[in-house]
């Protein structure tokens, strides 16, 4: 491909003009070969912290670390070439203060070349997505359901089922925008709530569980494509992998135990002899 006819990596502003128009198309992404299959076809990759647990089998998102997500970042950034690709900011890694939010901020981009950072957006959250933003770091907020929250929360729960989860997320929501954030995933609430949200704050809204009406949608791919035999109750499987990979895998034991493979295609010939 030469230089004139190379594909643009989409910018953070090409994701702010989706407010209100065309839906922005995000999957999540955690490997190189992943990556390339996506993004022709996504506007946004997002490496999410959800890499602990469907990659990595631990139990919820608080175990993943900094350099997790800096690696599984690097092959997103990679493996892509035209998605604006964000890296989720891991547990711990952020809430303190502002200053600790810059500084691994300021690491997950030098190291990666992603084009934004995720946090999870608590009552803490605007005073960190100011300080990161006024000095060079595009930031996505995260409200509603919020899976580094599940210790506090008992479970991966749905929010805005009371009066007082309802506001806290709409504030939430609100004090994320004001602060900068440039796009804002909202996740497992009723779409009555992520409506009032995408009508409340100016930047694009991401659903995860939420409503159509949210300016973009986002799911984990591999539950979108249908590894694991559950998913949550907003997943629509678009893809059967975990049976293809079952038959697969079957097939093979079963050529290998009866000494069908290799056979004659996959081996390798040894030139005959020159005669004397």
């Amino acid at each position: 491909m030469s230089a004139q006819t190379k594909l643009r990596r989409k910018t953070v502003k090409d994701i702010a003009k989706a407010k209100g128009g065309q839906p922005l198309v995000c999957l999540t992404a955690y490997d190189a070969p992943m990556a390339a299959l996506l993004d022709p076809h996504a506007d946004v990759l997002l490496v999410g912290d959800s890499v602990g647990m469907v990659v990595h089998g631990l139990p919820s998102t608080v175990g993943v670390t900094m350099e997790m997500m800096i690696l599984h970042g690097q092959a997103v950034m990679r493996g892509s070439s035209e998605a604006f690709v964000v890296v989720d900011m891991p547990f711990g890694s952020y809430e303190t203060n502002a200053d600790q939010a810059f500084l691994n901020a300021a690491r997950i981009m030098k190291e990666t070349g992603c084009q934004a950072v995720k946090i999870e957006s608590g009552t803490y959250a605007a005073t960190q997505i100011a300080h990161m933003v006024a000095r060079g770091i595009p930031v996505m907020g995260h409200v509603g359901l919020r899976p580094q929250a599940v210790n506090v929360d008992g479970g991966f729960r749905a929010k805005g089922r009371t009066q007082e989860e309802w506001a806290e997320a709409l504030d939430e929501a609100i004090a994320a925008d004001q602060a900068g954030a440039f796009a804002i995933v909202v996740e497992g609430v009723a779409p009555e709530l992520a409506d009032q949200i995408t009508k409340s704050v100016k930047c694009p809204t991401i659903g995860i569980g939420a409503s159509a009406t949210c300016d973009g949608q986002i799911l984990v791919t591999d539950d979108m494509l249908g590894v694991f035999e559950w998913v949550p109750k907003f997943v629509k499987k678009y893809g059967d992998l975990r049976g293809e990979i079952t038959k697969a895998a079957k097939s093979y034991a079963e050529d290998v135990r009866a000494r069908q493979f290799p056979g004659d295609e996959q081996t390798y010939k040894l030139p005959k002899p020159r005669a004397n």
